[in-house]
């Protein structure tokens, strides 16, 4: 069977109107090297009926493939879906969310053709997990990632062009702007443990002992739900902490207290509620996309 470019990744549980709502933006692509593979936990409120007659609708149901399988969580999800998925590149989509424009596949093709034959030479960084790859290998790019559109709050976030260890440490690009080469997730998924960061954790053992230097495409790729699962008090907390134990399997105690008082000293709490609050978040985000455009 031929191998498709993307493989775009929903996973569901309950999710009501909006599994077939983020299945709109999926099928008005013009560009058709994709597949669908919906990985849904057992749904009982005819979300699953609604997506199917939507499909038979619109003439796709060859494109999308239903996996019904229950699981523990949406991170055991999205590895049910990995493993399901035959394209060459994986993007996870949530319900709810939806991409970004009509050519959002089609700019990240065109993107991902541009850096696929540019290899580098990089360092590993002071990565401490067993099984991670030495410094000075070479790699190439396997995680291309662009901006997302946080709906709840109508704005471009724009993502940091430049990603290196301290970026890594401060926070990476959630996994709606991220797409990765499917390589990353044949040997190992989501550590499920991680009930709120696991995305995150996965994202520095790619950087850290594989060598997947993330790549930047100017692209919008998701229009973003927010106000999900890892935004409620309890889970902020939780996230906290989970941040704490992720980073200290991949760097050194003096590094981490370099970033954390880098981020003290440049007011990085104060940064955050400016980016979370309606008044300020649209001025937050222009400043910060002006900078990261002049560094781009």
């Amino acid at each position: 069977m031929r191998t498709p470019m993307f493989s775009i990744l929903v996973v569901s549980l309950n999710p009501g109107d909006k599994l077939v709502e983020t299945m709109r933006s999926v099928v008005k692509q013009s560009y058709g090297d994709y597949e669908v593979v919906v990985k849904d936990g057992g749904s009982g409120d005819g979300s699953l009926e609604a997506l199917q007659a939507y499909l038979k609708e619109q003439g796709c149901q060859d494109r999308v493939r239903i996996l019904i399988q229950p699981d523990t969580g949406i991170y055991e999800g999205m590895n049910q879906a990995t493993r399901a998925a035959r394209g060459e590149y994986l993007y996870f989509l949530n319900c709810g969310d939806a991409l970004a424009s009509e050519q959002v596949l089609a700019r990240a093709a065109e993107e991902i053709g541009r850096g696929q034959a540019q290899e580098t030479s990089h360092g590993t960084g002071q990565g401490q997990v067993q099984g991670c790859q030495e410094p000075g290998r070479d790699y190439d790019s396997r995680i291309f990632y662009g901006d997302i559109y946080d709906a709840l709050r109508g704005q471009v976030v724009a993502s940091n062009p430049h990603m290196d260890d301290f970026a890594c440490y401060r926070n990476v690009p959630c996994h709606q702007a991220c797409i990765y080469h499917h390589s990353l997730f044949e040997e190992r998924g989501y550590e499920t443990g991680y009930r709120v960061r696991a995305d995150y954790e996965h994202f520095l053992w790619c950087y850290f002992c594989r060598d997947a230097r993330p790549r930047y495409i100017p692209v919008t790729l998701a229009s973003y739900e927010g106000g999900g699962f890892s935004e409620t008090p309890e889970n902020r907390k939780r996230s906290a902490r989970e941040h704490r134990e992720i980073t200290a399997l991949y760097m050194g105690k003096g590094q981490r207290l370099k970033y954390r008082l880098i981020l003290l000293a440049t007011l990085a709490p104060l940064r955050t509620k400016m980016a979370e609050s309606p008044v300020w978040s649209g001025f937050y985000n222009k400043c910060k996309k002006l900078l990261y455009r002049r560094e781009y």
